[in-house]
């Protein structure tokens, strides 16, 4: 009777949010002193935004605080099938590659820890496992939910609102990779200001917890015409772990921050998001969610192209954009409150478009 109690997936996503934001909130205060007794502080740039050289020192590596409760929480009440088990590789992968990127800016005193091209590297290669595992695994089951029958598609296919599901064919493969390095780095240079990175991940990560149950319930999946993939329902514990563990880091993370992410918490969260966008087929409804994300990304795109083109011009007073908004005279805080703000709606919007045909369905 115990283990029936806890067997429906709706119970486990709601424990799921509450044992990672408790341990979450319990090992806080332990990492904290032990990154600051290790000296393990954030690096701030002269030439970046002046307010934040006071933050210099501040513990940084803190994604731990996040990443520790996902994957006990994570293994704890979700049931591990192929899809699990791919998110957790993915996160750990990209967690491992933030983790010795900050190790060496302190231990070795590099101002730039691992070169870019070596990030990309590994990002890369983390990226192309992931895309091949989904195209490739023999076990990964897509189907369309048609009346009482299931239609096969294949699984380089891709969901597209209207349009219906586009099979990419070997195409598939750079645009999976594309999925997963554009998001991991898009969290990464959003993780600029206190409590930013991690209250957007929330808003973009919350829709993805109606979005692969649905996509892993046969009845809602007919209804919403979307791909039913049976197992995927799983990845709601997942989703629900990253929201107890940023709301957790969170608490110490908001203005005036006590401890930053970095980049072992900021890569681990992207490559996390786009692996569940991956194995759920919805791709592109993480670019509504994370369209902060987006934005980000292509200000920092758009900034080095045109500085490059014009030769020293610059389009944004500093990029990623929300410090441009810090140098027109936005307090910290209002920026982050905004973004935030906006991240919700972009979070709302997704789901509504996903619930489109539902809606229309009942209507």
């Amino acid at each position: 009777m115990f283990s029936s109690f806890f067997a429906p997936l709706s119970i486990r996503i709601i424990f799921s949010i509450v044992t990672s934001f408790l341990l979450a909130m319990i090992i806080a205060p332990r990492v904290i002193k032990n990154l600051k007794s290790r000296q393990i502080g954030q690096t701030i740039r002269e030439e970046g935004v002046k307010e934040h050289l006071k933050k210099a020192g501040v513990p940084t590596m803190g994604g731990i605080i996040i990443l520790i409760p996902l994957l006990v929480t994570s293994i704890l009440w979700a049931k591990l099938n192929p899809y699990v088990l791919f998110v957790i590789v993915v996160t750990v992968g990209m967690g491992l590659v933030g983790f010795f990127d900050d190790i060496t800016k302190v231990v070795n005193a590099r101002s730039l820890g691992l070169t870019p091209r070596q990030k990309l590297f590994f990002q890369i290669a983390i990226g192309i496992a992931a895309a091949f595992f989904i195209k490739m695994y023999p076990d990964l089951k897509f189907a369309i939910a048609t009346g009482n029958q299931l239609s096969s598609i294949p699984s380089s296919s891709v969901q597209i609102p209207v349009l219906g599901h586009l099979d990419l064919g070997w195409f598939y493969i750079p645009v999976a990779l594309f999925v997963i390095v554009g998001c991991t780095n898009a969290v990464n240079l959003t993780d600029g200001l206190d409590g930013l990175a991690a209250g957007t991940v929330t808003s973009a990560i919350t829709p993805f917890l109606f979005i692969t149950y649905c996509c892993g319930h046969l009845v809602f999946a007919k209804h919403l015409e979307v791909a039913y993939i049976s197992g995927v329902g799983e990845l709601t514990v997942i989703c629900a772990a990253i929201i107890g563990g940023c709301l957790g880091f969170l608490w110490h993370n908001s203005h005036p921050a006590a401890v930053f992410m970095g980049d072992t918490g900021s890569l681990a969260l992207g490559g996390a998001i786009g692996a569940i966008a991956l194995a759920s087929k919805t791709e592109f409804y993480l670019a509504i969610a994370g369209g902060i994300f987006v934005c980000e990304a292509l200000s920092v795109i758009i900034q080095v192209s045109y500085f490059k083109i014009t030769h020293g011009k610059r389009i944004f007073k500093m990029s990623p954009i929300h410090h441009h908004f810090e140098l027109c005279g936005w307090p910290e805080e209002k920026v982050v409150i905004r973004f935030w703000t906006i991240g919700l709606m972009l979070a709302l919007v997704a789901l509504t478009i996903f619930c489109a045909r539902l809606v229309a369905g009942i209507n």
